[in-house]
C-alpha cells in the first residue's frame, strides 16, 4: 500500500482537536478543517486509542518512514535499538534527542 501523505499533513489536520481525543474525534476534526482525503484515510487507519497530542497522532500513522517527522540519524538508530509499543513500527518509536545535539541546538 502506498502512502501518499505525511505525519506533519496529519499533525497539521488535527490541529483543532480538543486533546485528549479519541480516533473518531480526530477524524471529524481533520475533515472540518479541509484535511485531504488521505489524511482522513491514515487516520482512519490509527488505533481506536485516546491521543494526549498531535505528536501522538503523527507517530501512529502509517506513512513511509522517510516521512517528515523530525528525527536525526541518532535518533533513527537509537529508534532500532528501542522498544515500543506492542505492534508499533520501528520509525513511529519515540525517542528523546541525543545530548549532542540538545547542546547544539543551544
Amino acid at each position: 500500500m502506498s502512502h501518499t501523505t505525511s505525519a506533519r499533513e496529519v499533525a497539521d489536520a488535527v490541529k483543532d482537536a480538543h486533546f485528549p481525543a479519541g480516533k473518531d474525534e480526530l477524524i471529524r476534526a481533520a475533515r472540518k478543517a479541509g484535511a485531504s482525503d488521505e489524511a482522513v484515510t491514515a487516520l482512519r487507519g490509527i488505533p481506536p486509542e485516546n491521543y494526549a497530542n498531535r505528536e501522538e497522532v503523527a507517530r501512529s500513522v502509517r506513512v513511509d518512514p522517510a516521512s517528515d517527522l523530525g528525527t536525526s540519524p541518532a535518533q533513527r538508530a537509537e529508534q532500532a535499538r528501542a522498544g515500543g509499543k506492542q505492534g508499533q513500527s520501528q520509525h513511529l518509536r519515540d525517542v528523546p534527542k541525543p545530548p549532542v545535539e540538545e547542546e547544539l541546538d543551544r
